[in-house]
């Protein structure tokens, strides 16, 4: 151990090499434990950003402010014994002297050294691998490179006719991110990985099976069981890339993460030993073979041994701290479970994911139409919990984790069975990590709670769970609902309010930007959940475009580009049909234009017809032709109105009592843009019959002699609810004053994609709550409900106009002016059979070489 000064003795100097956030985490440990003033610290960071969230790297995509992945105090302003010295290399160390030297020639002296240079990216020896256009994925520079070339391809690709594709090298947890980085540029990606599936190291091949039909249903191509042999420039820009399998493709840009390696050459160079796979080698102390100097992070080897994630860095970090102001802490050893949403697919794996313990048993339930897979492993005698892994819902993850190597309680099967048991926090000793990041027991959690912390921000203050990956925080939360705590209704981490609390703030302050928002009222830079919520409350509020200003950058990809996405990464465009109608005229231009785009046609289940297989740069012009024969967005899209399903009525059906066709055409065209917390659909059924399925609906109207039936709250999908009864014998403007005050009320209070059903259901009250504020106004806000639809009837635009009226907005779409008619070559269709279906091509394939 490392002997600290003795107090009222001149503070001793230690130099940090390296600022990400294994050294961040090593300065705070430091100097929130040196009461007694004993170190100066000293950063020596290459980056020109002080340290920042690393595992976030791929949100920096849209936002590109770098302040945003800051990480607290990690610029130490308020510190006169911390030196932060950002863009400074280092050129090497010298332990007799105890000098370090920069690459500008400066030497500073050190009583202690601690080495956290993280690692560098690996980049396989392949012939033009340093082309113009190739790229690595690690820094904030690389994406900003990354970015720029991203936004020339596009622009070339507009002009040759084509989309931009993007290429990854690595299918492993980086490749992934980066293969989502390059999706939100704007590029179709492909990853190519060596080994016979994606995520080799953390995923089994039955769960590799899985993710891999996620990640091509979001329009990645996928290449497994390929190297990279050789990547050559082109004439028109792009990079020709063989692969070992003999597949030849073209690509804009190619992005390396095939792994990464210990940055230790300053180490090697200072004759320090060095680990069998590189890495300074390091004792459990985390001190290396020359005395005064200690390696932290992935640039360790503890005892031989290489560790890539944040939370055995942080273990290190402590470690070190510990052993400059006299203490004996040691390396405990490292969790490498790891939790992630990758393209918007969960991944999980924790203790012996991959069975190699002898006589390990395995239990796998896979669920093909639900996209998941889930996989515990057992001891041989199936009571104690080894591991496992969770493709497409992790939400077991954080308790499964914390019974690895306990017994577990029950059958076993029932952990990942669908109807099974949930594992309840209760069950979990106090000894239980809940949050490896920060090695933080359930013991801890719970005594934190009974001291006070009522809250997830409280106990985050306290004990430091949650404040890394955020995995832990549904344990968290389950263990604050099982010590009596109600728990809080905040949206999220950002937002200490619920959505129907940030609605009203909106509502009441004008604030029309996310930012301003979560500058005011949150905290920190958001995320996937209060982001899109954030989106739909101001476009709720107001009848601004959902691409105007920086609300673009808070949408999601069908809203990005106002159409759905399909599985081969095309677009299905649907034009409005008010209650089903449409001119034979209309019905010609959808027919023609189906035919010169060379588009699927199908009729939906909502009386309107869908056109598939556009690319993005063709949806202006063929909007352009919709807008042209007086149709619009039927905002498919959205989570907003979608549809009013009708009927004939009483205009040609011998039993119809009223005019459903007028009724459901003046709805949709009411309500149309309305955006919600979740897609809401509307049905007019002209009698009893109910032909239009009204009471499957969130507003069913039905017919009577008399006028008309309101039914309130049915929804299709995966959990049906028939409509319940609101109100009966209805005239026109009393129906469509209810439907006023009830959608808005459900836009106003409901949460984050919670359909009406649910929303019911969890209002307080019921039925009769939601008949007495809609029928009779019992909480006087009728007036106030009716005057906000009001304005959203009249403030409403076509987004598909407003988008070719604005030449800003336009330039969000690749160009369509050059298109060729042959279309796209890395989009196809199988025509063979009775109707045409997608195909995920891949790149644009060249002839094979011989």
């Amino acid at each position: 151990m490392s002997t600290p000064p003795t107090p009222n003795q001149a503070p001793r100097h230690v130099v940090l090499v390296g600022h990400g956030m294994v050294g961040h985490r090593f300065v705070e440990a430091l100097r929130s434990r040196d009461t007694q003033r004993a170190w100066q610290v000293t950063i020596l960071a290459e980056e020109s950003s002080a340290a920042y969230d690393r595992v976030g790297l791929s949100s920096y995509v849209g936002t590109w402010q770098r302040e945003a992945l800051a990480l607290p105090n990690s610029t130490y302003a308020a510190d006169d014994l911390v030196d932060l010295r950002l863009g400074t290399r280092v050129a090497g160390f010298d332990c007799t002297t105890k000098t370090v030297v920069t690459e500008a020639g400066e030497v500073i002296r050190y009583d202690e050294l601690v080495l956290a240079t993280g690692s560098s990216p690996f980049v396989p020896p392949v012939p033009g691998h340093d082309a113009d256009g190739c790229h690595v994925y690690r820094t904030l520079d690389d994406l900003d490179g990354i970015r720029g070339d991203a936004e020339a391809a596009t622009e070339r690709a507009a002009h040759a006719g084509r989309t931009a594709n993007g290429l990854v090298v690595g299918g492993g947890l980086l490749g992934l991110e980066a293969a989502n980085a390059l999706r939100l540029l704007g590029l179709t990606p492909h990853v190519v990985e060596l080994a016979p599936r994606l995520m080799p190291l953390q995923v089994d091949p039955g769960g590799a099976v899985v993710l891999e039909r996620l990640v091509s249903g979001l329009g990645v191509g996928v290449h497994t069981g390929a190297g990279t042999q050789s990547i050559e420039p082109q004439s028109d820009g792009r990079l020709a890339v063989e692969l070992s399998d003999g597949t030849a493709l073209l690509t804009d840009l190619v992005v390396f993460s095939a792994g990464v390696r210990p940055a230790d050459g300053i180490a090697r160079a200072a004759g320090l030993a060095i680990g069998e796979r590189g890495g300074v080698r390091t004792d459990r102390a985390c001190r290396t073979s020359a005395p005064g100097v200690w390696a932290i992070g992935e640039v360790a080897a503890v005892e031989g041994r290489c560790h890539g994630l944040v939370a055995p860095g942080y273990a290190m970090a402590e470690v070190v701290a510990d052993r400059l102001l006299g203490g004996s802490a040691t390396f405990p050893g490292a969790d490498l479970s790891t939790k992630l949403k990758l393209l918007g697919v969960d991944v999980a794996s924790f203790g012996d994911a991959m069975g190699t313990t002898p006589g390990a048993l395995e239990i796998v339930h896979t669920d093909a139409t639900k996209g998941t897979y889930a996989k515990v492993v057992l001891s041989d005698d199936a009571r104690t919990l080894l591991g496992g892994i969770l493709v497409g819902d992790a939400t077991a993850y954080t308790t499964l984790k914390a019974f690895v190597g306990r017994e577990v309680p029950g059958d076993p099967a029932a952990l990942i069975a669908p109807a099974g048991a949930n594992l309840g926090s209760e069950a979990l000793p106090d000894d239980a990590v809940i949050c490896s990041c920060n090695n933080v027991t359930k013991g801890a959690i719970c005594g934190a709670i009974a001291d006070g912390a009522c809250d997830l921000a409280s106990i985050k203050g306290c004990t430091g769970a949650g404040t890394t990956c955020g995995g832990c925080l549904p344990t968290v939360r389950k263990l604050l609902v099982e010590s009596g705590v109600e728990l809080s209704k905040a949206l999220c981490e950002h937002f200490p309010q619920s959505r129907a609390e940030l609605f009203e703030i909106v509502a009441a302050t004008g604030i029309r930007t996310f930012s301003g928002l979560i500058a005011q009222h949150g905290t920190g830079t958001g995320c996937e959940i209060c982001k899109p919520t954030i989106a739909s409350i101001l476009a709720s509020t107001s009848s601004e475009h959902v691409l105007d200003g920086e609300q673009a950058a808070l949408q999601d990809s069908n809203d990005h580009f106002l159409a759905n996405i399909q599985r081969n990464g095309t677009y299905s465009v649907v034009p409005r049909m008010p209650g089903g109608e449409v001119t034979a005229e209309q019905l010609i231009t959808i027919g023609q234009v189906a035919q010169d785009f060379g588009l699927y046609v199908k009729v939906t289940g909502g009386q309107r017809i869908d056109l598939f297989g556009a690319r993005a740069e063709q949806l202006p012009a063929i909007w352009q032709r919709l807008v042209d024969a007086g149709m619009e967005s039927g905002q498919a899209y959205g989570k907003s109105l979608r549809t009013v399903k009708s009927c004939v009525g009483s205009t040609w059906c011998r039993f119809g009592v009223q005019d459903s066709v007028g009724m459901a055409v003046a709805l949709e065209q009411r309500y149309r843009g309305l955006r919600a917390p979740h897609k809401i659909k509307l049905g007019v059924s002209g009698c009893a019959r109910e032909c239009a399925e009204a009471r499957g609906k969130d507003v069913g109207v039905i017919a009577t002699d008399q006028g008309w039936n309101l039914y309130v709250c049915g929804n299709g999908g995966q959990t049906p609810a028939h409509a319940q009864l609101l109100a009966s014998d209805l005239d026109d403007a009393q129906l469509v004053r209810y439907i006023d005050r009830f959608l808005m009320f459900y836009v106003r209070t409901a949460d984050r994609l919670q359909r009406t059903a649910a929303w019911l259901e969890s209002l307080e009250g019921g039925l009769e709550h939601l008949r007495a504020v809609v029928c009779e106004d019992s909480l006087g806000i009728a007036e106030e409900l009716e005057s906000a639809m009001a304005k959203h009837v009249a403030g409403y635009r076509d987004e598909w106009k407003a988008v070719l009226d604005d030449p800003e907005k336009l330039a969000r779409f690749v160009s369509f002016v050059n298109a060729p008619e042959s279309g796209d070559p890395t989009v196809g269709f199988d025509d063979s059979g009775p109707r045409r279906v997608p195909v995920v091509l891949g790149t644009p394939t060249l002839p094979a070489r011989t």
